[in-house]
C-alpha cells in the first residue's frame, strides 16, 4: 500500500469521514505547503499530552479544572448531564444554559458491554450535595440515551433533587416526511397547548 492510500485509509477511520472525503483531504494535504502539514502533525501528536479530563466535570480541557467549573459566575445549583464533551460544547454554544456540566463518557449499552459502572455516574452522585438543586439530563434520544436517563432519574430521585430532561421534538425547518417515527411520536406526547 502506498503512502497516499495509507493516509486515505487512516483518515477514513475518523467519525463522519467516508472514503471519498478521506481521499479529498489526502489530496488537499499533498497540495498544501509543508508548514501547514507539520503544524497539523504536531497538533495531532501532542493532543493527548496537552488535553485531559477536568477533575470535576470530566470534560476535556488543558488544566486540572475546565474554565466552566472554574468560573465563579456559573450557577452551581444546576448540573447538565451529557454523554460526551462535545455535547457540552453544543449546549454552551446556544448561550441558554449557565450552570455546570457533567460528562458521562458514554451511555448504558448492555449489548456493547457498557454498564453503569463504566460511566462517571458515581462522581455525578458525589457532586449532588446540598448546593445542587436541579440535574438536567441531556442524553441523546436513543435507546441507550433513554436507558441512561431512566437509570439516572431513579438514582437522583433518592437524593431529593429536581430532575429534568431536555425536550425532544421536531427540528426547526424539518419536514415531517423525513423525520423518524420516534421523534414524531415524542413531539405529539410533549406537545404544548395554546
Amino acid at each position: 500500500m502506498d503512502a497516499l492510500e495509507a493516509l486515505t485509509l487512516s483518515l477514513s477511520k475518523l467519525p463522519g469521514i467516508g472514503r471519498k472525503s478521506a481521499r479529498r483531504i489526502a489530496f488537499y494535504l499533498l497540495k498544501t505547503d509543508n508548514r501547514y502539514n507539520e503544524l497539523l502533525a504536531s497538533q495531532i501528536s501532542s493532543l493527548k499530552e496537552k488535553i485531559r479530563e477536568c477533575r470535576i466535570c470530566g470534560t476535556y480541557c488543558e488544566g486540572e479544572i475546565c474554565p466552566i467549573c472554574d468560573n465563579p459566575r456559573r450557577d452551581r445549583s444546576q448540573i447538565c448531564v451529557v454523554e460526551h464533551s462535545s455535547d457540552s460544547i453544543s449546549i454552551e454554544n446556544t448561550g441558554e444554559f449557565h450552570g455546570l456540566y457533567h460528562v458521562l463518557h458514554g451511555t448504558i449499552s448492555p449489548l456493547d458491554g457498557i454498564g453503569p459502572q463504566d460511566l462517571s455516574i458515581n462522581s455525578l452522585l458525589n457532586r449532588c450535595d446540598g448546593t445542587v438543586k436541579e440535574v438536567i439530563i441531556a442524553t441523546n434520544a436513543t435507546v441507550e440515551g433513554d436507558t441512561t436517563a431512566l437509570y439516572l432519574i431513579s438514582l437522583l430521585k433518592e437524593k431529593n433533587i429536581k430532575v429534568s430532561r431536555l425536550a425532544s421534538g421536531l427540528p426547526v425547518g424539518g419536514d415531517l416526511e423525513y423525520i423518524d417515527k420516534m421523534t414524531i411520536s415524542r413531539s405529539f406526547r410533549g406537545r404544548i397547548e395554546f
